[in-house]
C-alpha cells in the first residue's frame, strides 16, 4: 500500500514539474523567437531581449492597475509601445552603427538592457507588484494529478502565438521578404525588398514577442525584476537551439524548460538557476552552432 502511494506521489510530481517545465519552455521560446529574427535578418546579437521581457510586464501591469484599462487593452497599447519601441531601436540605436565593428554592437544592445532597467525603475520602482489576474488560475485535473490552469494557458497562449508568427514567415509577402533578407541581402536587394524596412520589422516582431512572453511570465509570478532574471534564459536556449534557427529555439525552449523543472523538483539546491548556463557553456564546447544552427565555414 505505502509502495503504491509512493508511486502514485512520484508520478503527480514527475506530471506537475513536466507541465511547469513545458510552460516556462514555451514562454522562453517566444522570448527567444525575437532574438533568432533580429539575429537572422540584422546580423545584430541583441542582449537586451531579456529586458524587454520586463517592459511588458509593467506595461501590462501599469495600464489594468494605474489606468483601469480592461486587460485586452492594456495587451493591446503594451504591444503598440513594444513595436514603437523596436522601431526606435533599430532607427535611432542600431542604424547608425551600421558597418561599424561588431563588438561596438554588442555593447551598444548591452547598454540599451541597463536603459530599459533603469527606466523601469525610475518610473515604477523596485518593489514587486502583484499582477490582477486576467490568465485564470484554479486548477484542473491531468490524468488524475491536479496542475494549475495558467500554466497550460502558458504553454496554449505561447504555442498559438508561435505558430502564428512561424504562419507569418511561411505565408506572408512581409515574412517572405524577411526570409530572402535573412538568406541573402544583396539578392533581397535587386529584386525590390527594402532591407532597412526589414530590419524595423524584425526588430518590432523581436520587441512584440519578448513583451508577449514578458505578460505571461508577470501572470505566473507578477511584474517584478524576476521577469528580467527569467528573461536572461533567452540566452541558453538561443545557444542550445542554434542563433539563427527558428524550429531549434522551440525545441530547445523544451528543453531548457524542462530541464530546470526537473532540477528544481528533484535536485534543488539552487542547481536549477545554473544548470542553463552549465548546458550554454558545454554547447559552445562541443556544437557552437546548437543543434539546429547553420554551420558556417569560412575560408580565408
Amino acid at each position: 500500500m505505502e509502495q503504491a502511494e509512493v508511486g502514485s506521489a512520484y508520478v503527480e510530481t514527475f506530471i506537475q514539474l513536466t507541465i511547469t517545465g513545458l510552460a516556462n519552455g514555451a514562454i522562453l521560446s517566444l522570448a527567444a523567437l525575437g532574438f533568432v529574427i533580429v539575429f537572422k535578418a540584422t546580423g545584430v546579437i541583441n542582449f537586451a531581449q531579456g529586458y524587454f521581457l520586463l517592459v511588458g510586464a509593467y506595461l501590462v501591469w501599469a495600464g489594468m492597475v494605474q489606468f483601469n484599462l480592461p486587460w485586452f487593452f492594456a495587451v493591446i497599447v503594451a504591444l503598440v509601445v513594444a513595436v514603437l519601441m523596436g522601431l526606435a531601436t533599430e532607427r535611432f540605436v542600431l542604424r547608425p552603427l551600421v558597418g561599424e565593428n561588431v563588438i561596438s554592437v554588442i555593447m551598444v544592445t548591452i547598454g540599451l538592457a541597463f536603459v530599459l532597467q533603469g527606466l523601469v525603475q525610475f518610473i515604477w520602482g523596485t518593489e514587486p507588484r502583484p499582477m490582477p489576474a486576467f490568465i485564470p488560475r484554479g486548477t484542473v485535473e491531468l490524468l488524475g494529478v491536479p496542475v494549475t490552469l495558467n500554466r497550460i494557458w502558458a504553454v496554449v497562449i505561447a504555442g498559438a502565438v508561435l505558430a502564428a508568427l512561424t504562419l507569418f514567415f511561411q505565408r506572408s509577402r512581409h515574412g517572405i521578404a524577411m526570409r530572402a533578407v535573412a538568406d541573402d541581402q544583396q539578392a533581397a536587394m535587386v529584386v525590390g525588398i527594402s532591407v532597412r524596412k526589414v530590419f524595423a520589422l524584425a526588430w518590432a516582431l523581436a520587441a512584440a514577442s519578448a513583451v508577449l512572453a514578458g505578460i505571461i511570465v508577470a501572470n505566473l509570478f507578477g511584474a517584478s525584476g524576476e521577469v528580467a532574471v527569467f528573461g536572461l534564459l533567452v540566452f541558453p536556449v538561443v545557444i542550445l537551439g542554434g542563433l539563427d534557427s527558428v524550429p531549434g529555439v522551440m525545441i530547445a525552449g523544451a528543453i531548457i524548460g524542462l530541464l530546470v523543472s526537473y532540477t528544481a523538483g528533484y535536485v534543488g539546491g539552487g542547481l536549477q538557476q545554473v544548470i542553463p548556463y552549465i548546458v550554454l557553456v558545454l554547447i559552445l564546447l562541443l556544437r557552437p552552432y546548437g543543434l539546429f544552427g547553420e554551420v558556417r565555414i569560412e575560408r580565408v
